[in-house]
């Protein structure tokens, strides 16, 4: 999947910061935390990977109680971000609703239904990452 990300990484995200200079990864990230929390999502974190990650500055991880949960996460954060013309560079996994990755490159969000989220465990291959603080959120 990583390799997937990697791939057209300039050109997606030149085209996407062109559309919209003003919108930090980190105000993104929160962003998306709030529409997720106010969905329910449960055990939220935001991780940043600047300086370890090369095709991203932060993850949002997150899961759901049921497949169409995790479904719903995921339409919720596209729709508001959609209306805010912002739109996801590559988005996988709606169908089966057990991990779903949407990228909008400065922050890729990880959607899991929960026992997908322990088996790949995101948190401990990148325990390197700084937690931010979702205070405020």
């Amino acid at each position: 999947m990583t390799a997937l990300l990697e791939q057209g990484k300039y050109r997606i995200m030149k085209k996407q910061k062109m559309n919209h200079p003003s919108q930090d990864g980190l105000e993104l990230a929160k962003a998306c935390a709030k529409i997720a929390l106010d969905a329910k999502a449960e055990d939220l974190i935001i991780l940043d990977v600047k300086g370890i990650a090369s095709f991203t500055d932060y993850f949002v991880i997150m899961n759901g109680r049921s497949t169409r949960h995790v479904q719903g996460l995921a339409e919720a954060i596209e729709g508001e971000f959609r209306s805010k013309r912002i739109k996801a560079s590559h988005a996988e996994g709606l169908q089966e609703g057990m991990w779903v990755l949407l990228d909008f490159d400065d922050v890729i969000i990880h959607i899991f239904y929960y026992e997908q989220r322990r088996f790949y465990n995101l948190e401990g291959l990148w325990h390197d990452a700084r937690h931010i603080d979702l205070d405020g959120i």
